[in-house]
Order: C-alpha cells, then sequence, then structure tokens
C-alpha cells in the first residue's frame, strides 16, 4: 500500500528516501500517535511536514551513531519520539521507553502492540529503571536542561554508557550553565552531529555525555 502522498512529499522536500517497509510503518505510528493525541497531549506537531522537519530530521541523525546490538532507553519518551521511529529504523538494536506519567506510558504500549515493535515501555522514573537494567545509551529529548540532565545521570553512571542529547539552538547556554554549577565535572561532551532544523535559520545537535575517565582507557 503507497505511503500517504502528503508524508511522501514532505519526505521528497527534506531529501530523505526510506525504505517502503519502514516508511509504512512510520506511517502507521504517526497515525495512532495523532489519533490519541486528540484525548491525549502527546505531540504539537501534527501535519505530515512538521513531524518530517522536527522529529524525523532528529531520529535520521541519530540512526547512524548508534552501534549494531546497542540497548537503547529513551528516557521520557513522552509520545514515543524518538524511540519508537528510532526502533522502526534501526530493527538491529534494543530500544526501550521510559515514561513516568502513567497515562502516556499506557498510550505507548497501546502503540508498540499495534505496530507489533519488540519495545519494551516502563512506566517508571529513570533513576528506578537503572536500578535493575543497565543501558549502553540513553537518548534524551525535551526532558529538561544539560544541568538538569546531568545532576540526574550523576549517581547512575555505573548503568550507562552514554548520554545522546538531542538539542537545540539553546544547546551553548545550557552548557555554560551546566560548566558554571559544575555539573560538567569529570564528564567528556562531544558534539557528534550538527544538522540544520529546517527553519532555515537554527541549526539541531546531538551531544555526547559520558564520564572522562572512560575515554581514556
Amino acid at each position: 500500500m503507497p505511503i500517504d502522498a502528503e508524508f511522501q512529499a514532505a519526505l521528497e522536500r527534506a531529501g530523505y528516501e526510506l525504505p517502503e517497509p519502514m516508511a509504512e510503518k512510520i506511517e502507521a505510528y504517526v497515525r495512532v500517535l495523532w489519533d490519541w493525541n486528540e484525548r491525549l497531549n502527546l505531540t504539537r506537531h501534527t501535519d505530515w511536514q512538521t513531524f518530517v522537519e522536527r522529529d524525523l530530521r532528529d531520529v535520521l541523525q541519530l540512526v547512524p551513531l548508534i552501534e549494531p546490538n546497542e540497548e537503547v532507553l529513551d528516557l521520557g519518551s513522552g509520545g514515543g519520539v524518538p524511540g519508537i521511529p528510532l526502533a522502526i529504523l534501526r530493527p538491529d538494536i534494543q530500544v526501550s521507553l521510559a515514561e513516568s506519567v502513567g497515562k502516556r506510558a499506557t498510550v505507548l504500549n497501546t502503540f508498540v502492540e499495534e505496530l507489533d515493535l519488540p519495545v519494551p515501555v516502563y512506566a517508571a522514573r529513570g533513576e528506578d529503571i537503572l536500578e535493575d537494567f543497565r543501558f549502553e545509551t540513553i537518548v534524551v529529548r525535551a526532558v529538561g536542561s544539560m544541568l538538569k540532565i546531568c545532576n540526574w545521570i550523576a549517581p547512575h553512571w555505573p548503568s550507562v554508557g552514554r548520554i545522546l542529547m538531542i538539542k537545540g539552538p539553546k544547546w551553548v547556554e545550557e552548557r555554560g550553565e551546566a560548566r558554571h554549577f559544575g555539573a560538567m565535572e569529570q564528564l567528556d561532551l562531544r558534539k557528534l552531529a550538527t544538522y540544520p532544523l529546517g527553519d532555515g535559520e537554527n541549526e539541531g545537535v546531538i551531544l555526547q555525555v559520558m564520564p572522562a575517565a572512560r575515554i581514556r582507557e
């Protein structure tokens, strides 16, 4: 079944070409997301152009930064971005979703069941999950400032390999704040990707944060 013409047109305008089965599954995800969005506020991106330029763009930048077989946790998954599209585009990795808001976690479970994705959903806070599980990569998108994230992860580094932060143009200010309050001490921060956000003015980045000691090992 051909994908939606507006979705296809948005992909072409952005210069993206997806394998047909993956495009079909992403379309199915977005449709169920929008359907639930009418009952529960999950996303402000409710047209194909915005989805492609904002949500899918971030995910496609994330895709090549993860190694095969990595165990990845999408922390604060909300409506499922980036975790669900990432799981669709990278079936060779294990993606899990974490959402502490019970209603949203329930809806995420509905999404992965309807899409037949092998994606666990944890209705819990990140610190509780990391008491029992270890992840090579934690992905965060729109869940808090760099200062907040670094302070939160500080006690949990034994359970985390690295954090990949998807950030917008204010990331430099956030880095300054985090450094000012000492949250970046003994951490290594690297910019792994830089890309236009589609508005013609701003750039997005993907930042890797991990203990500096591991870089020297």
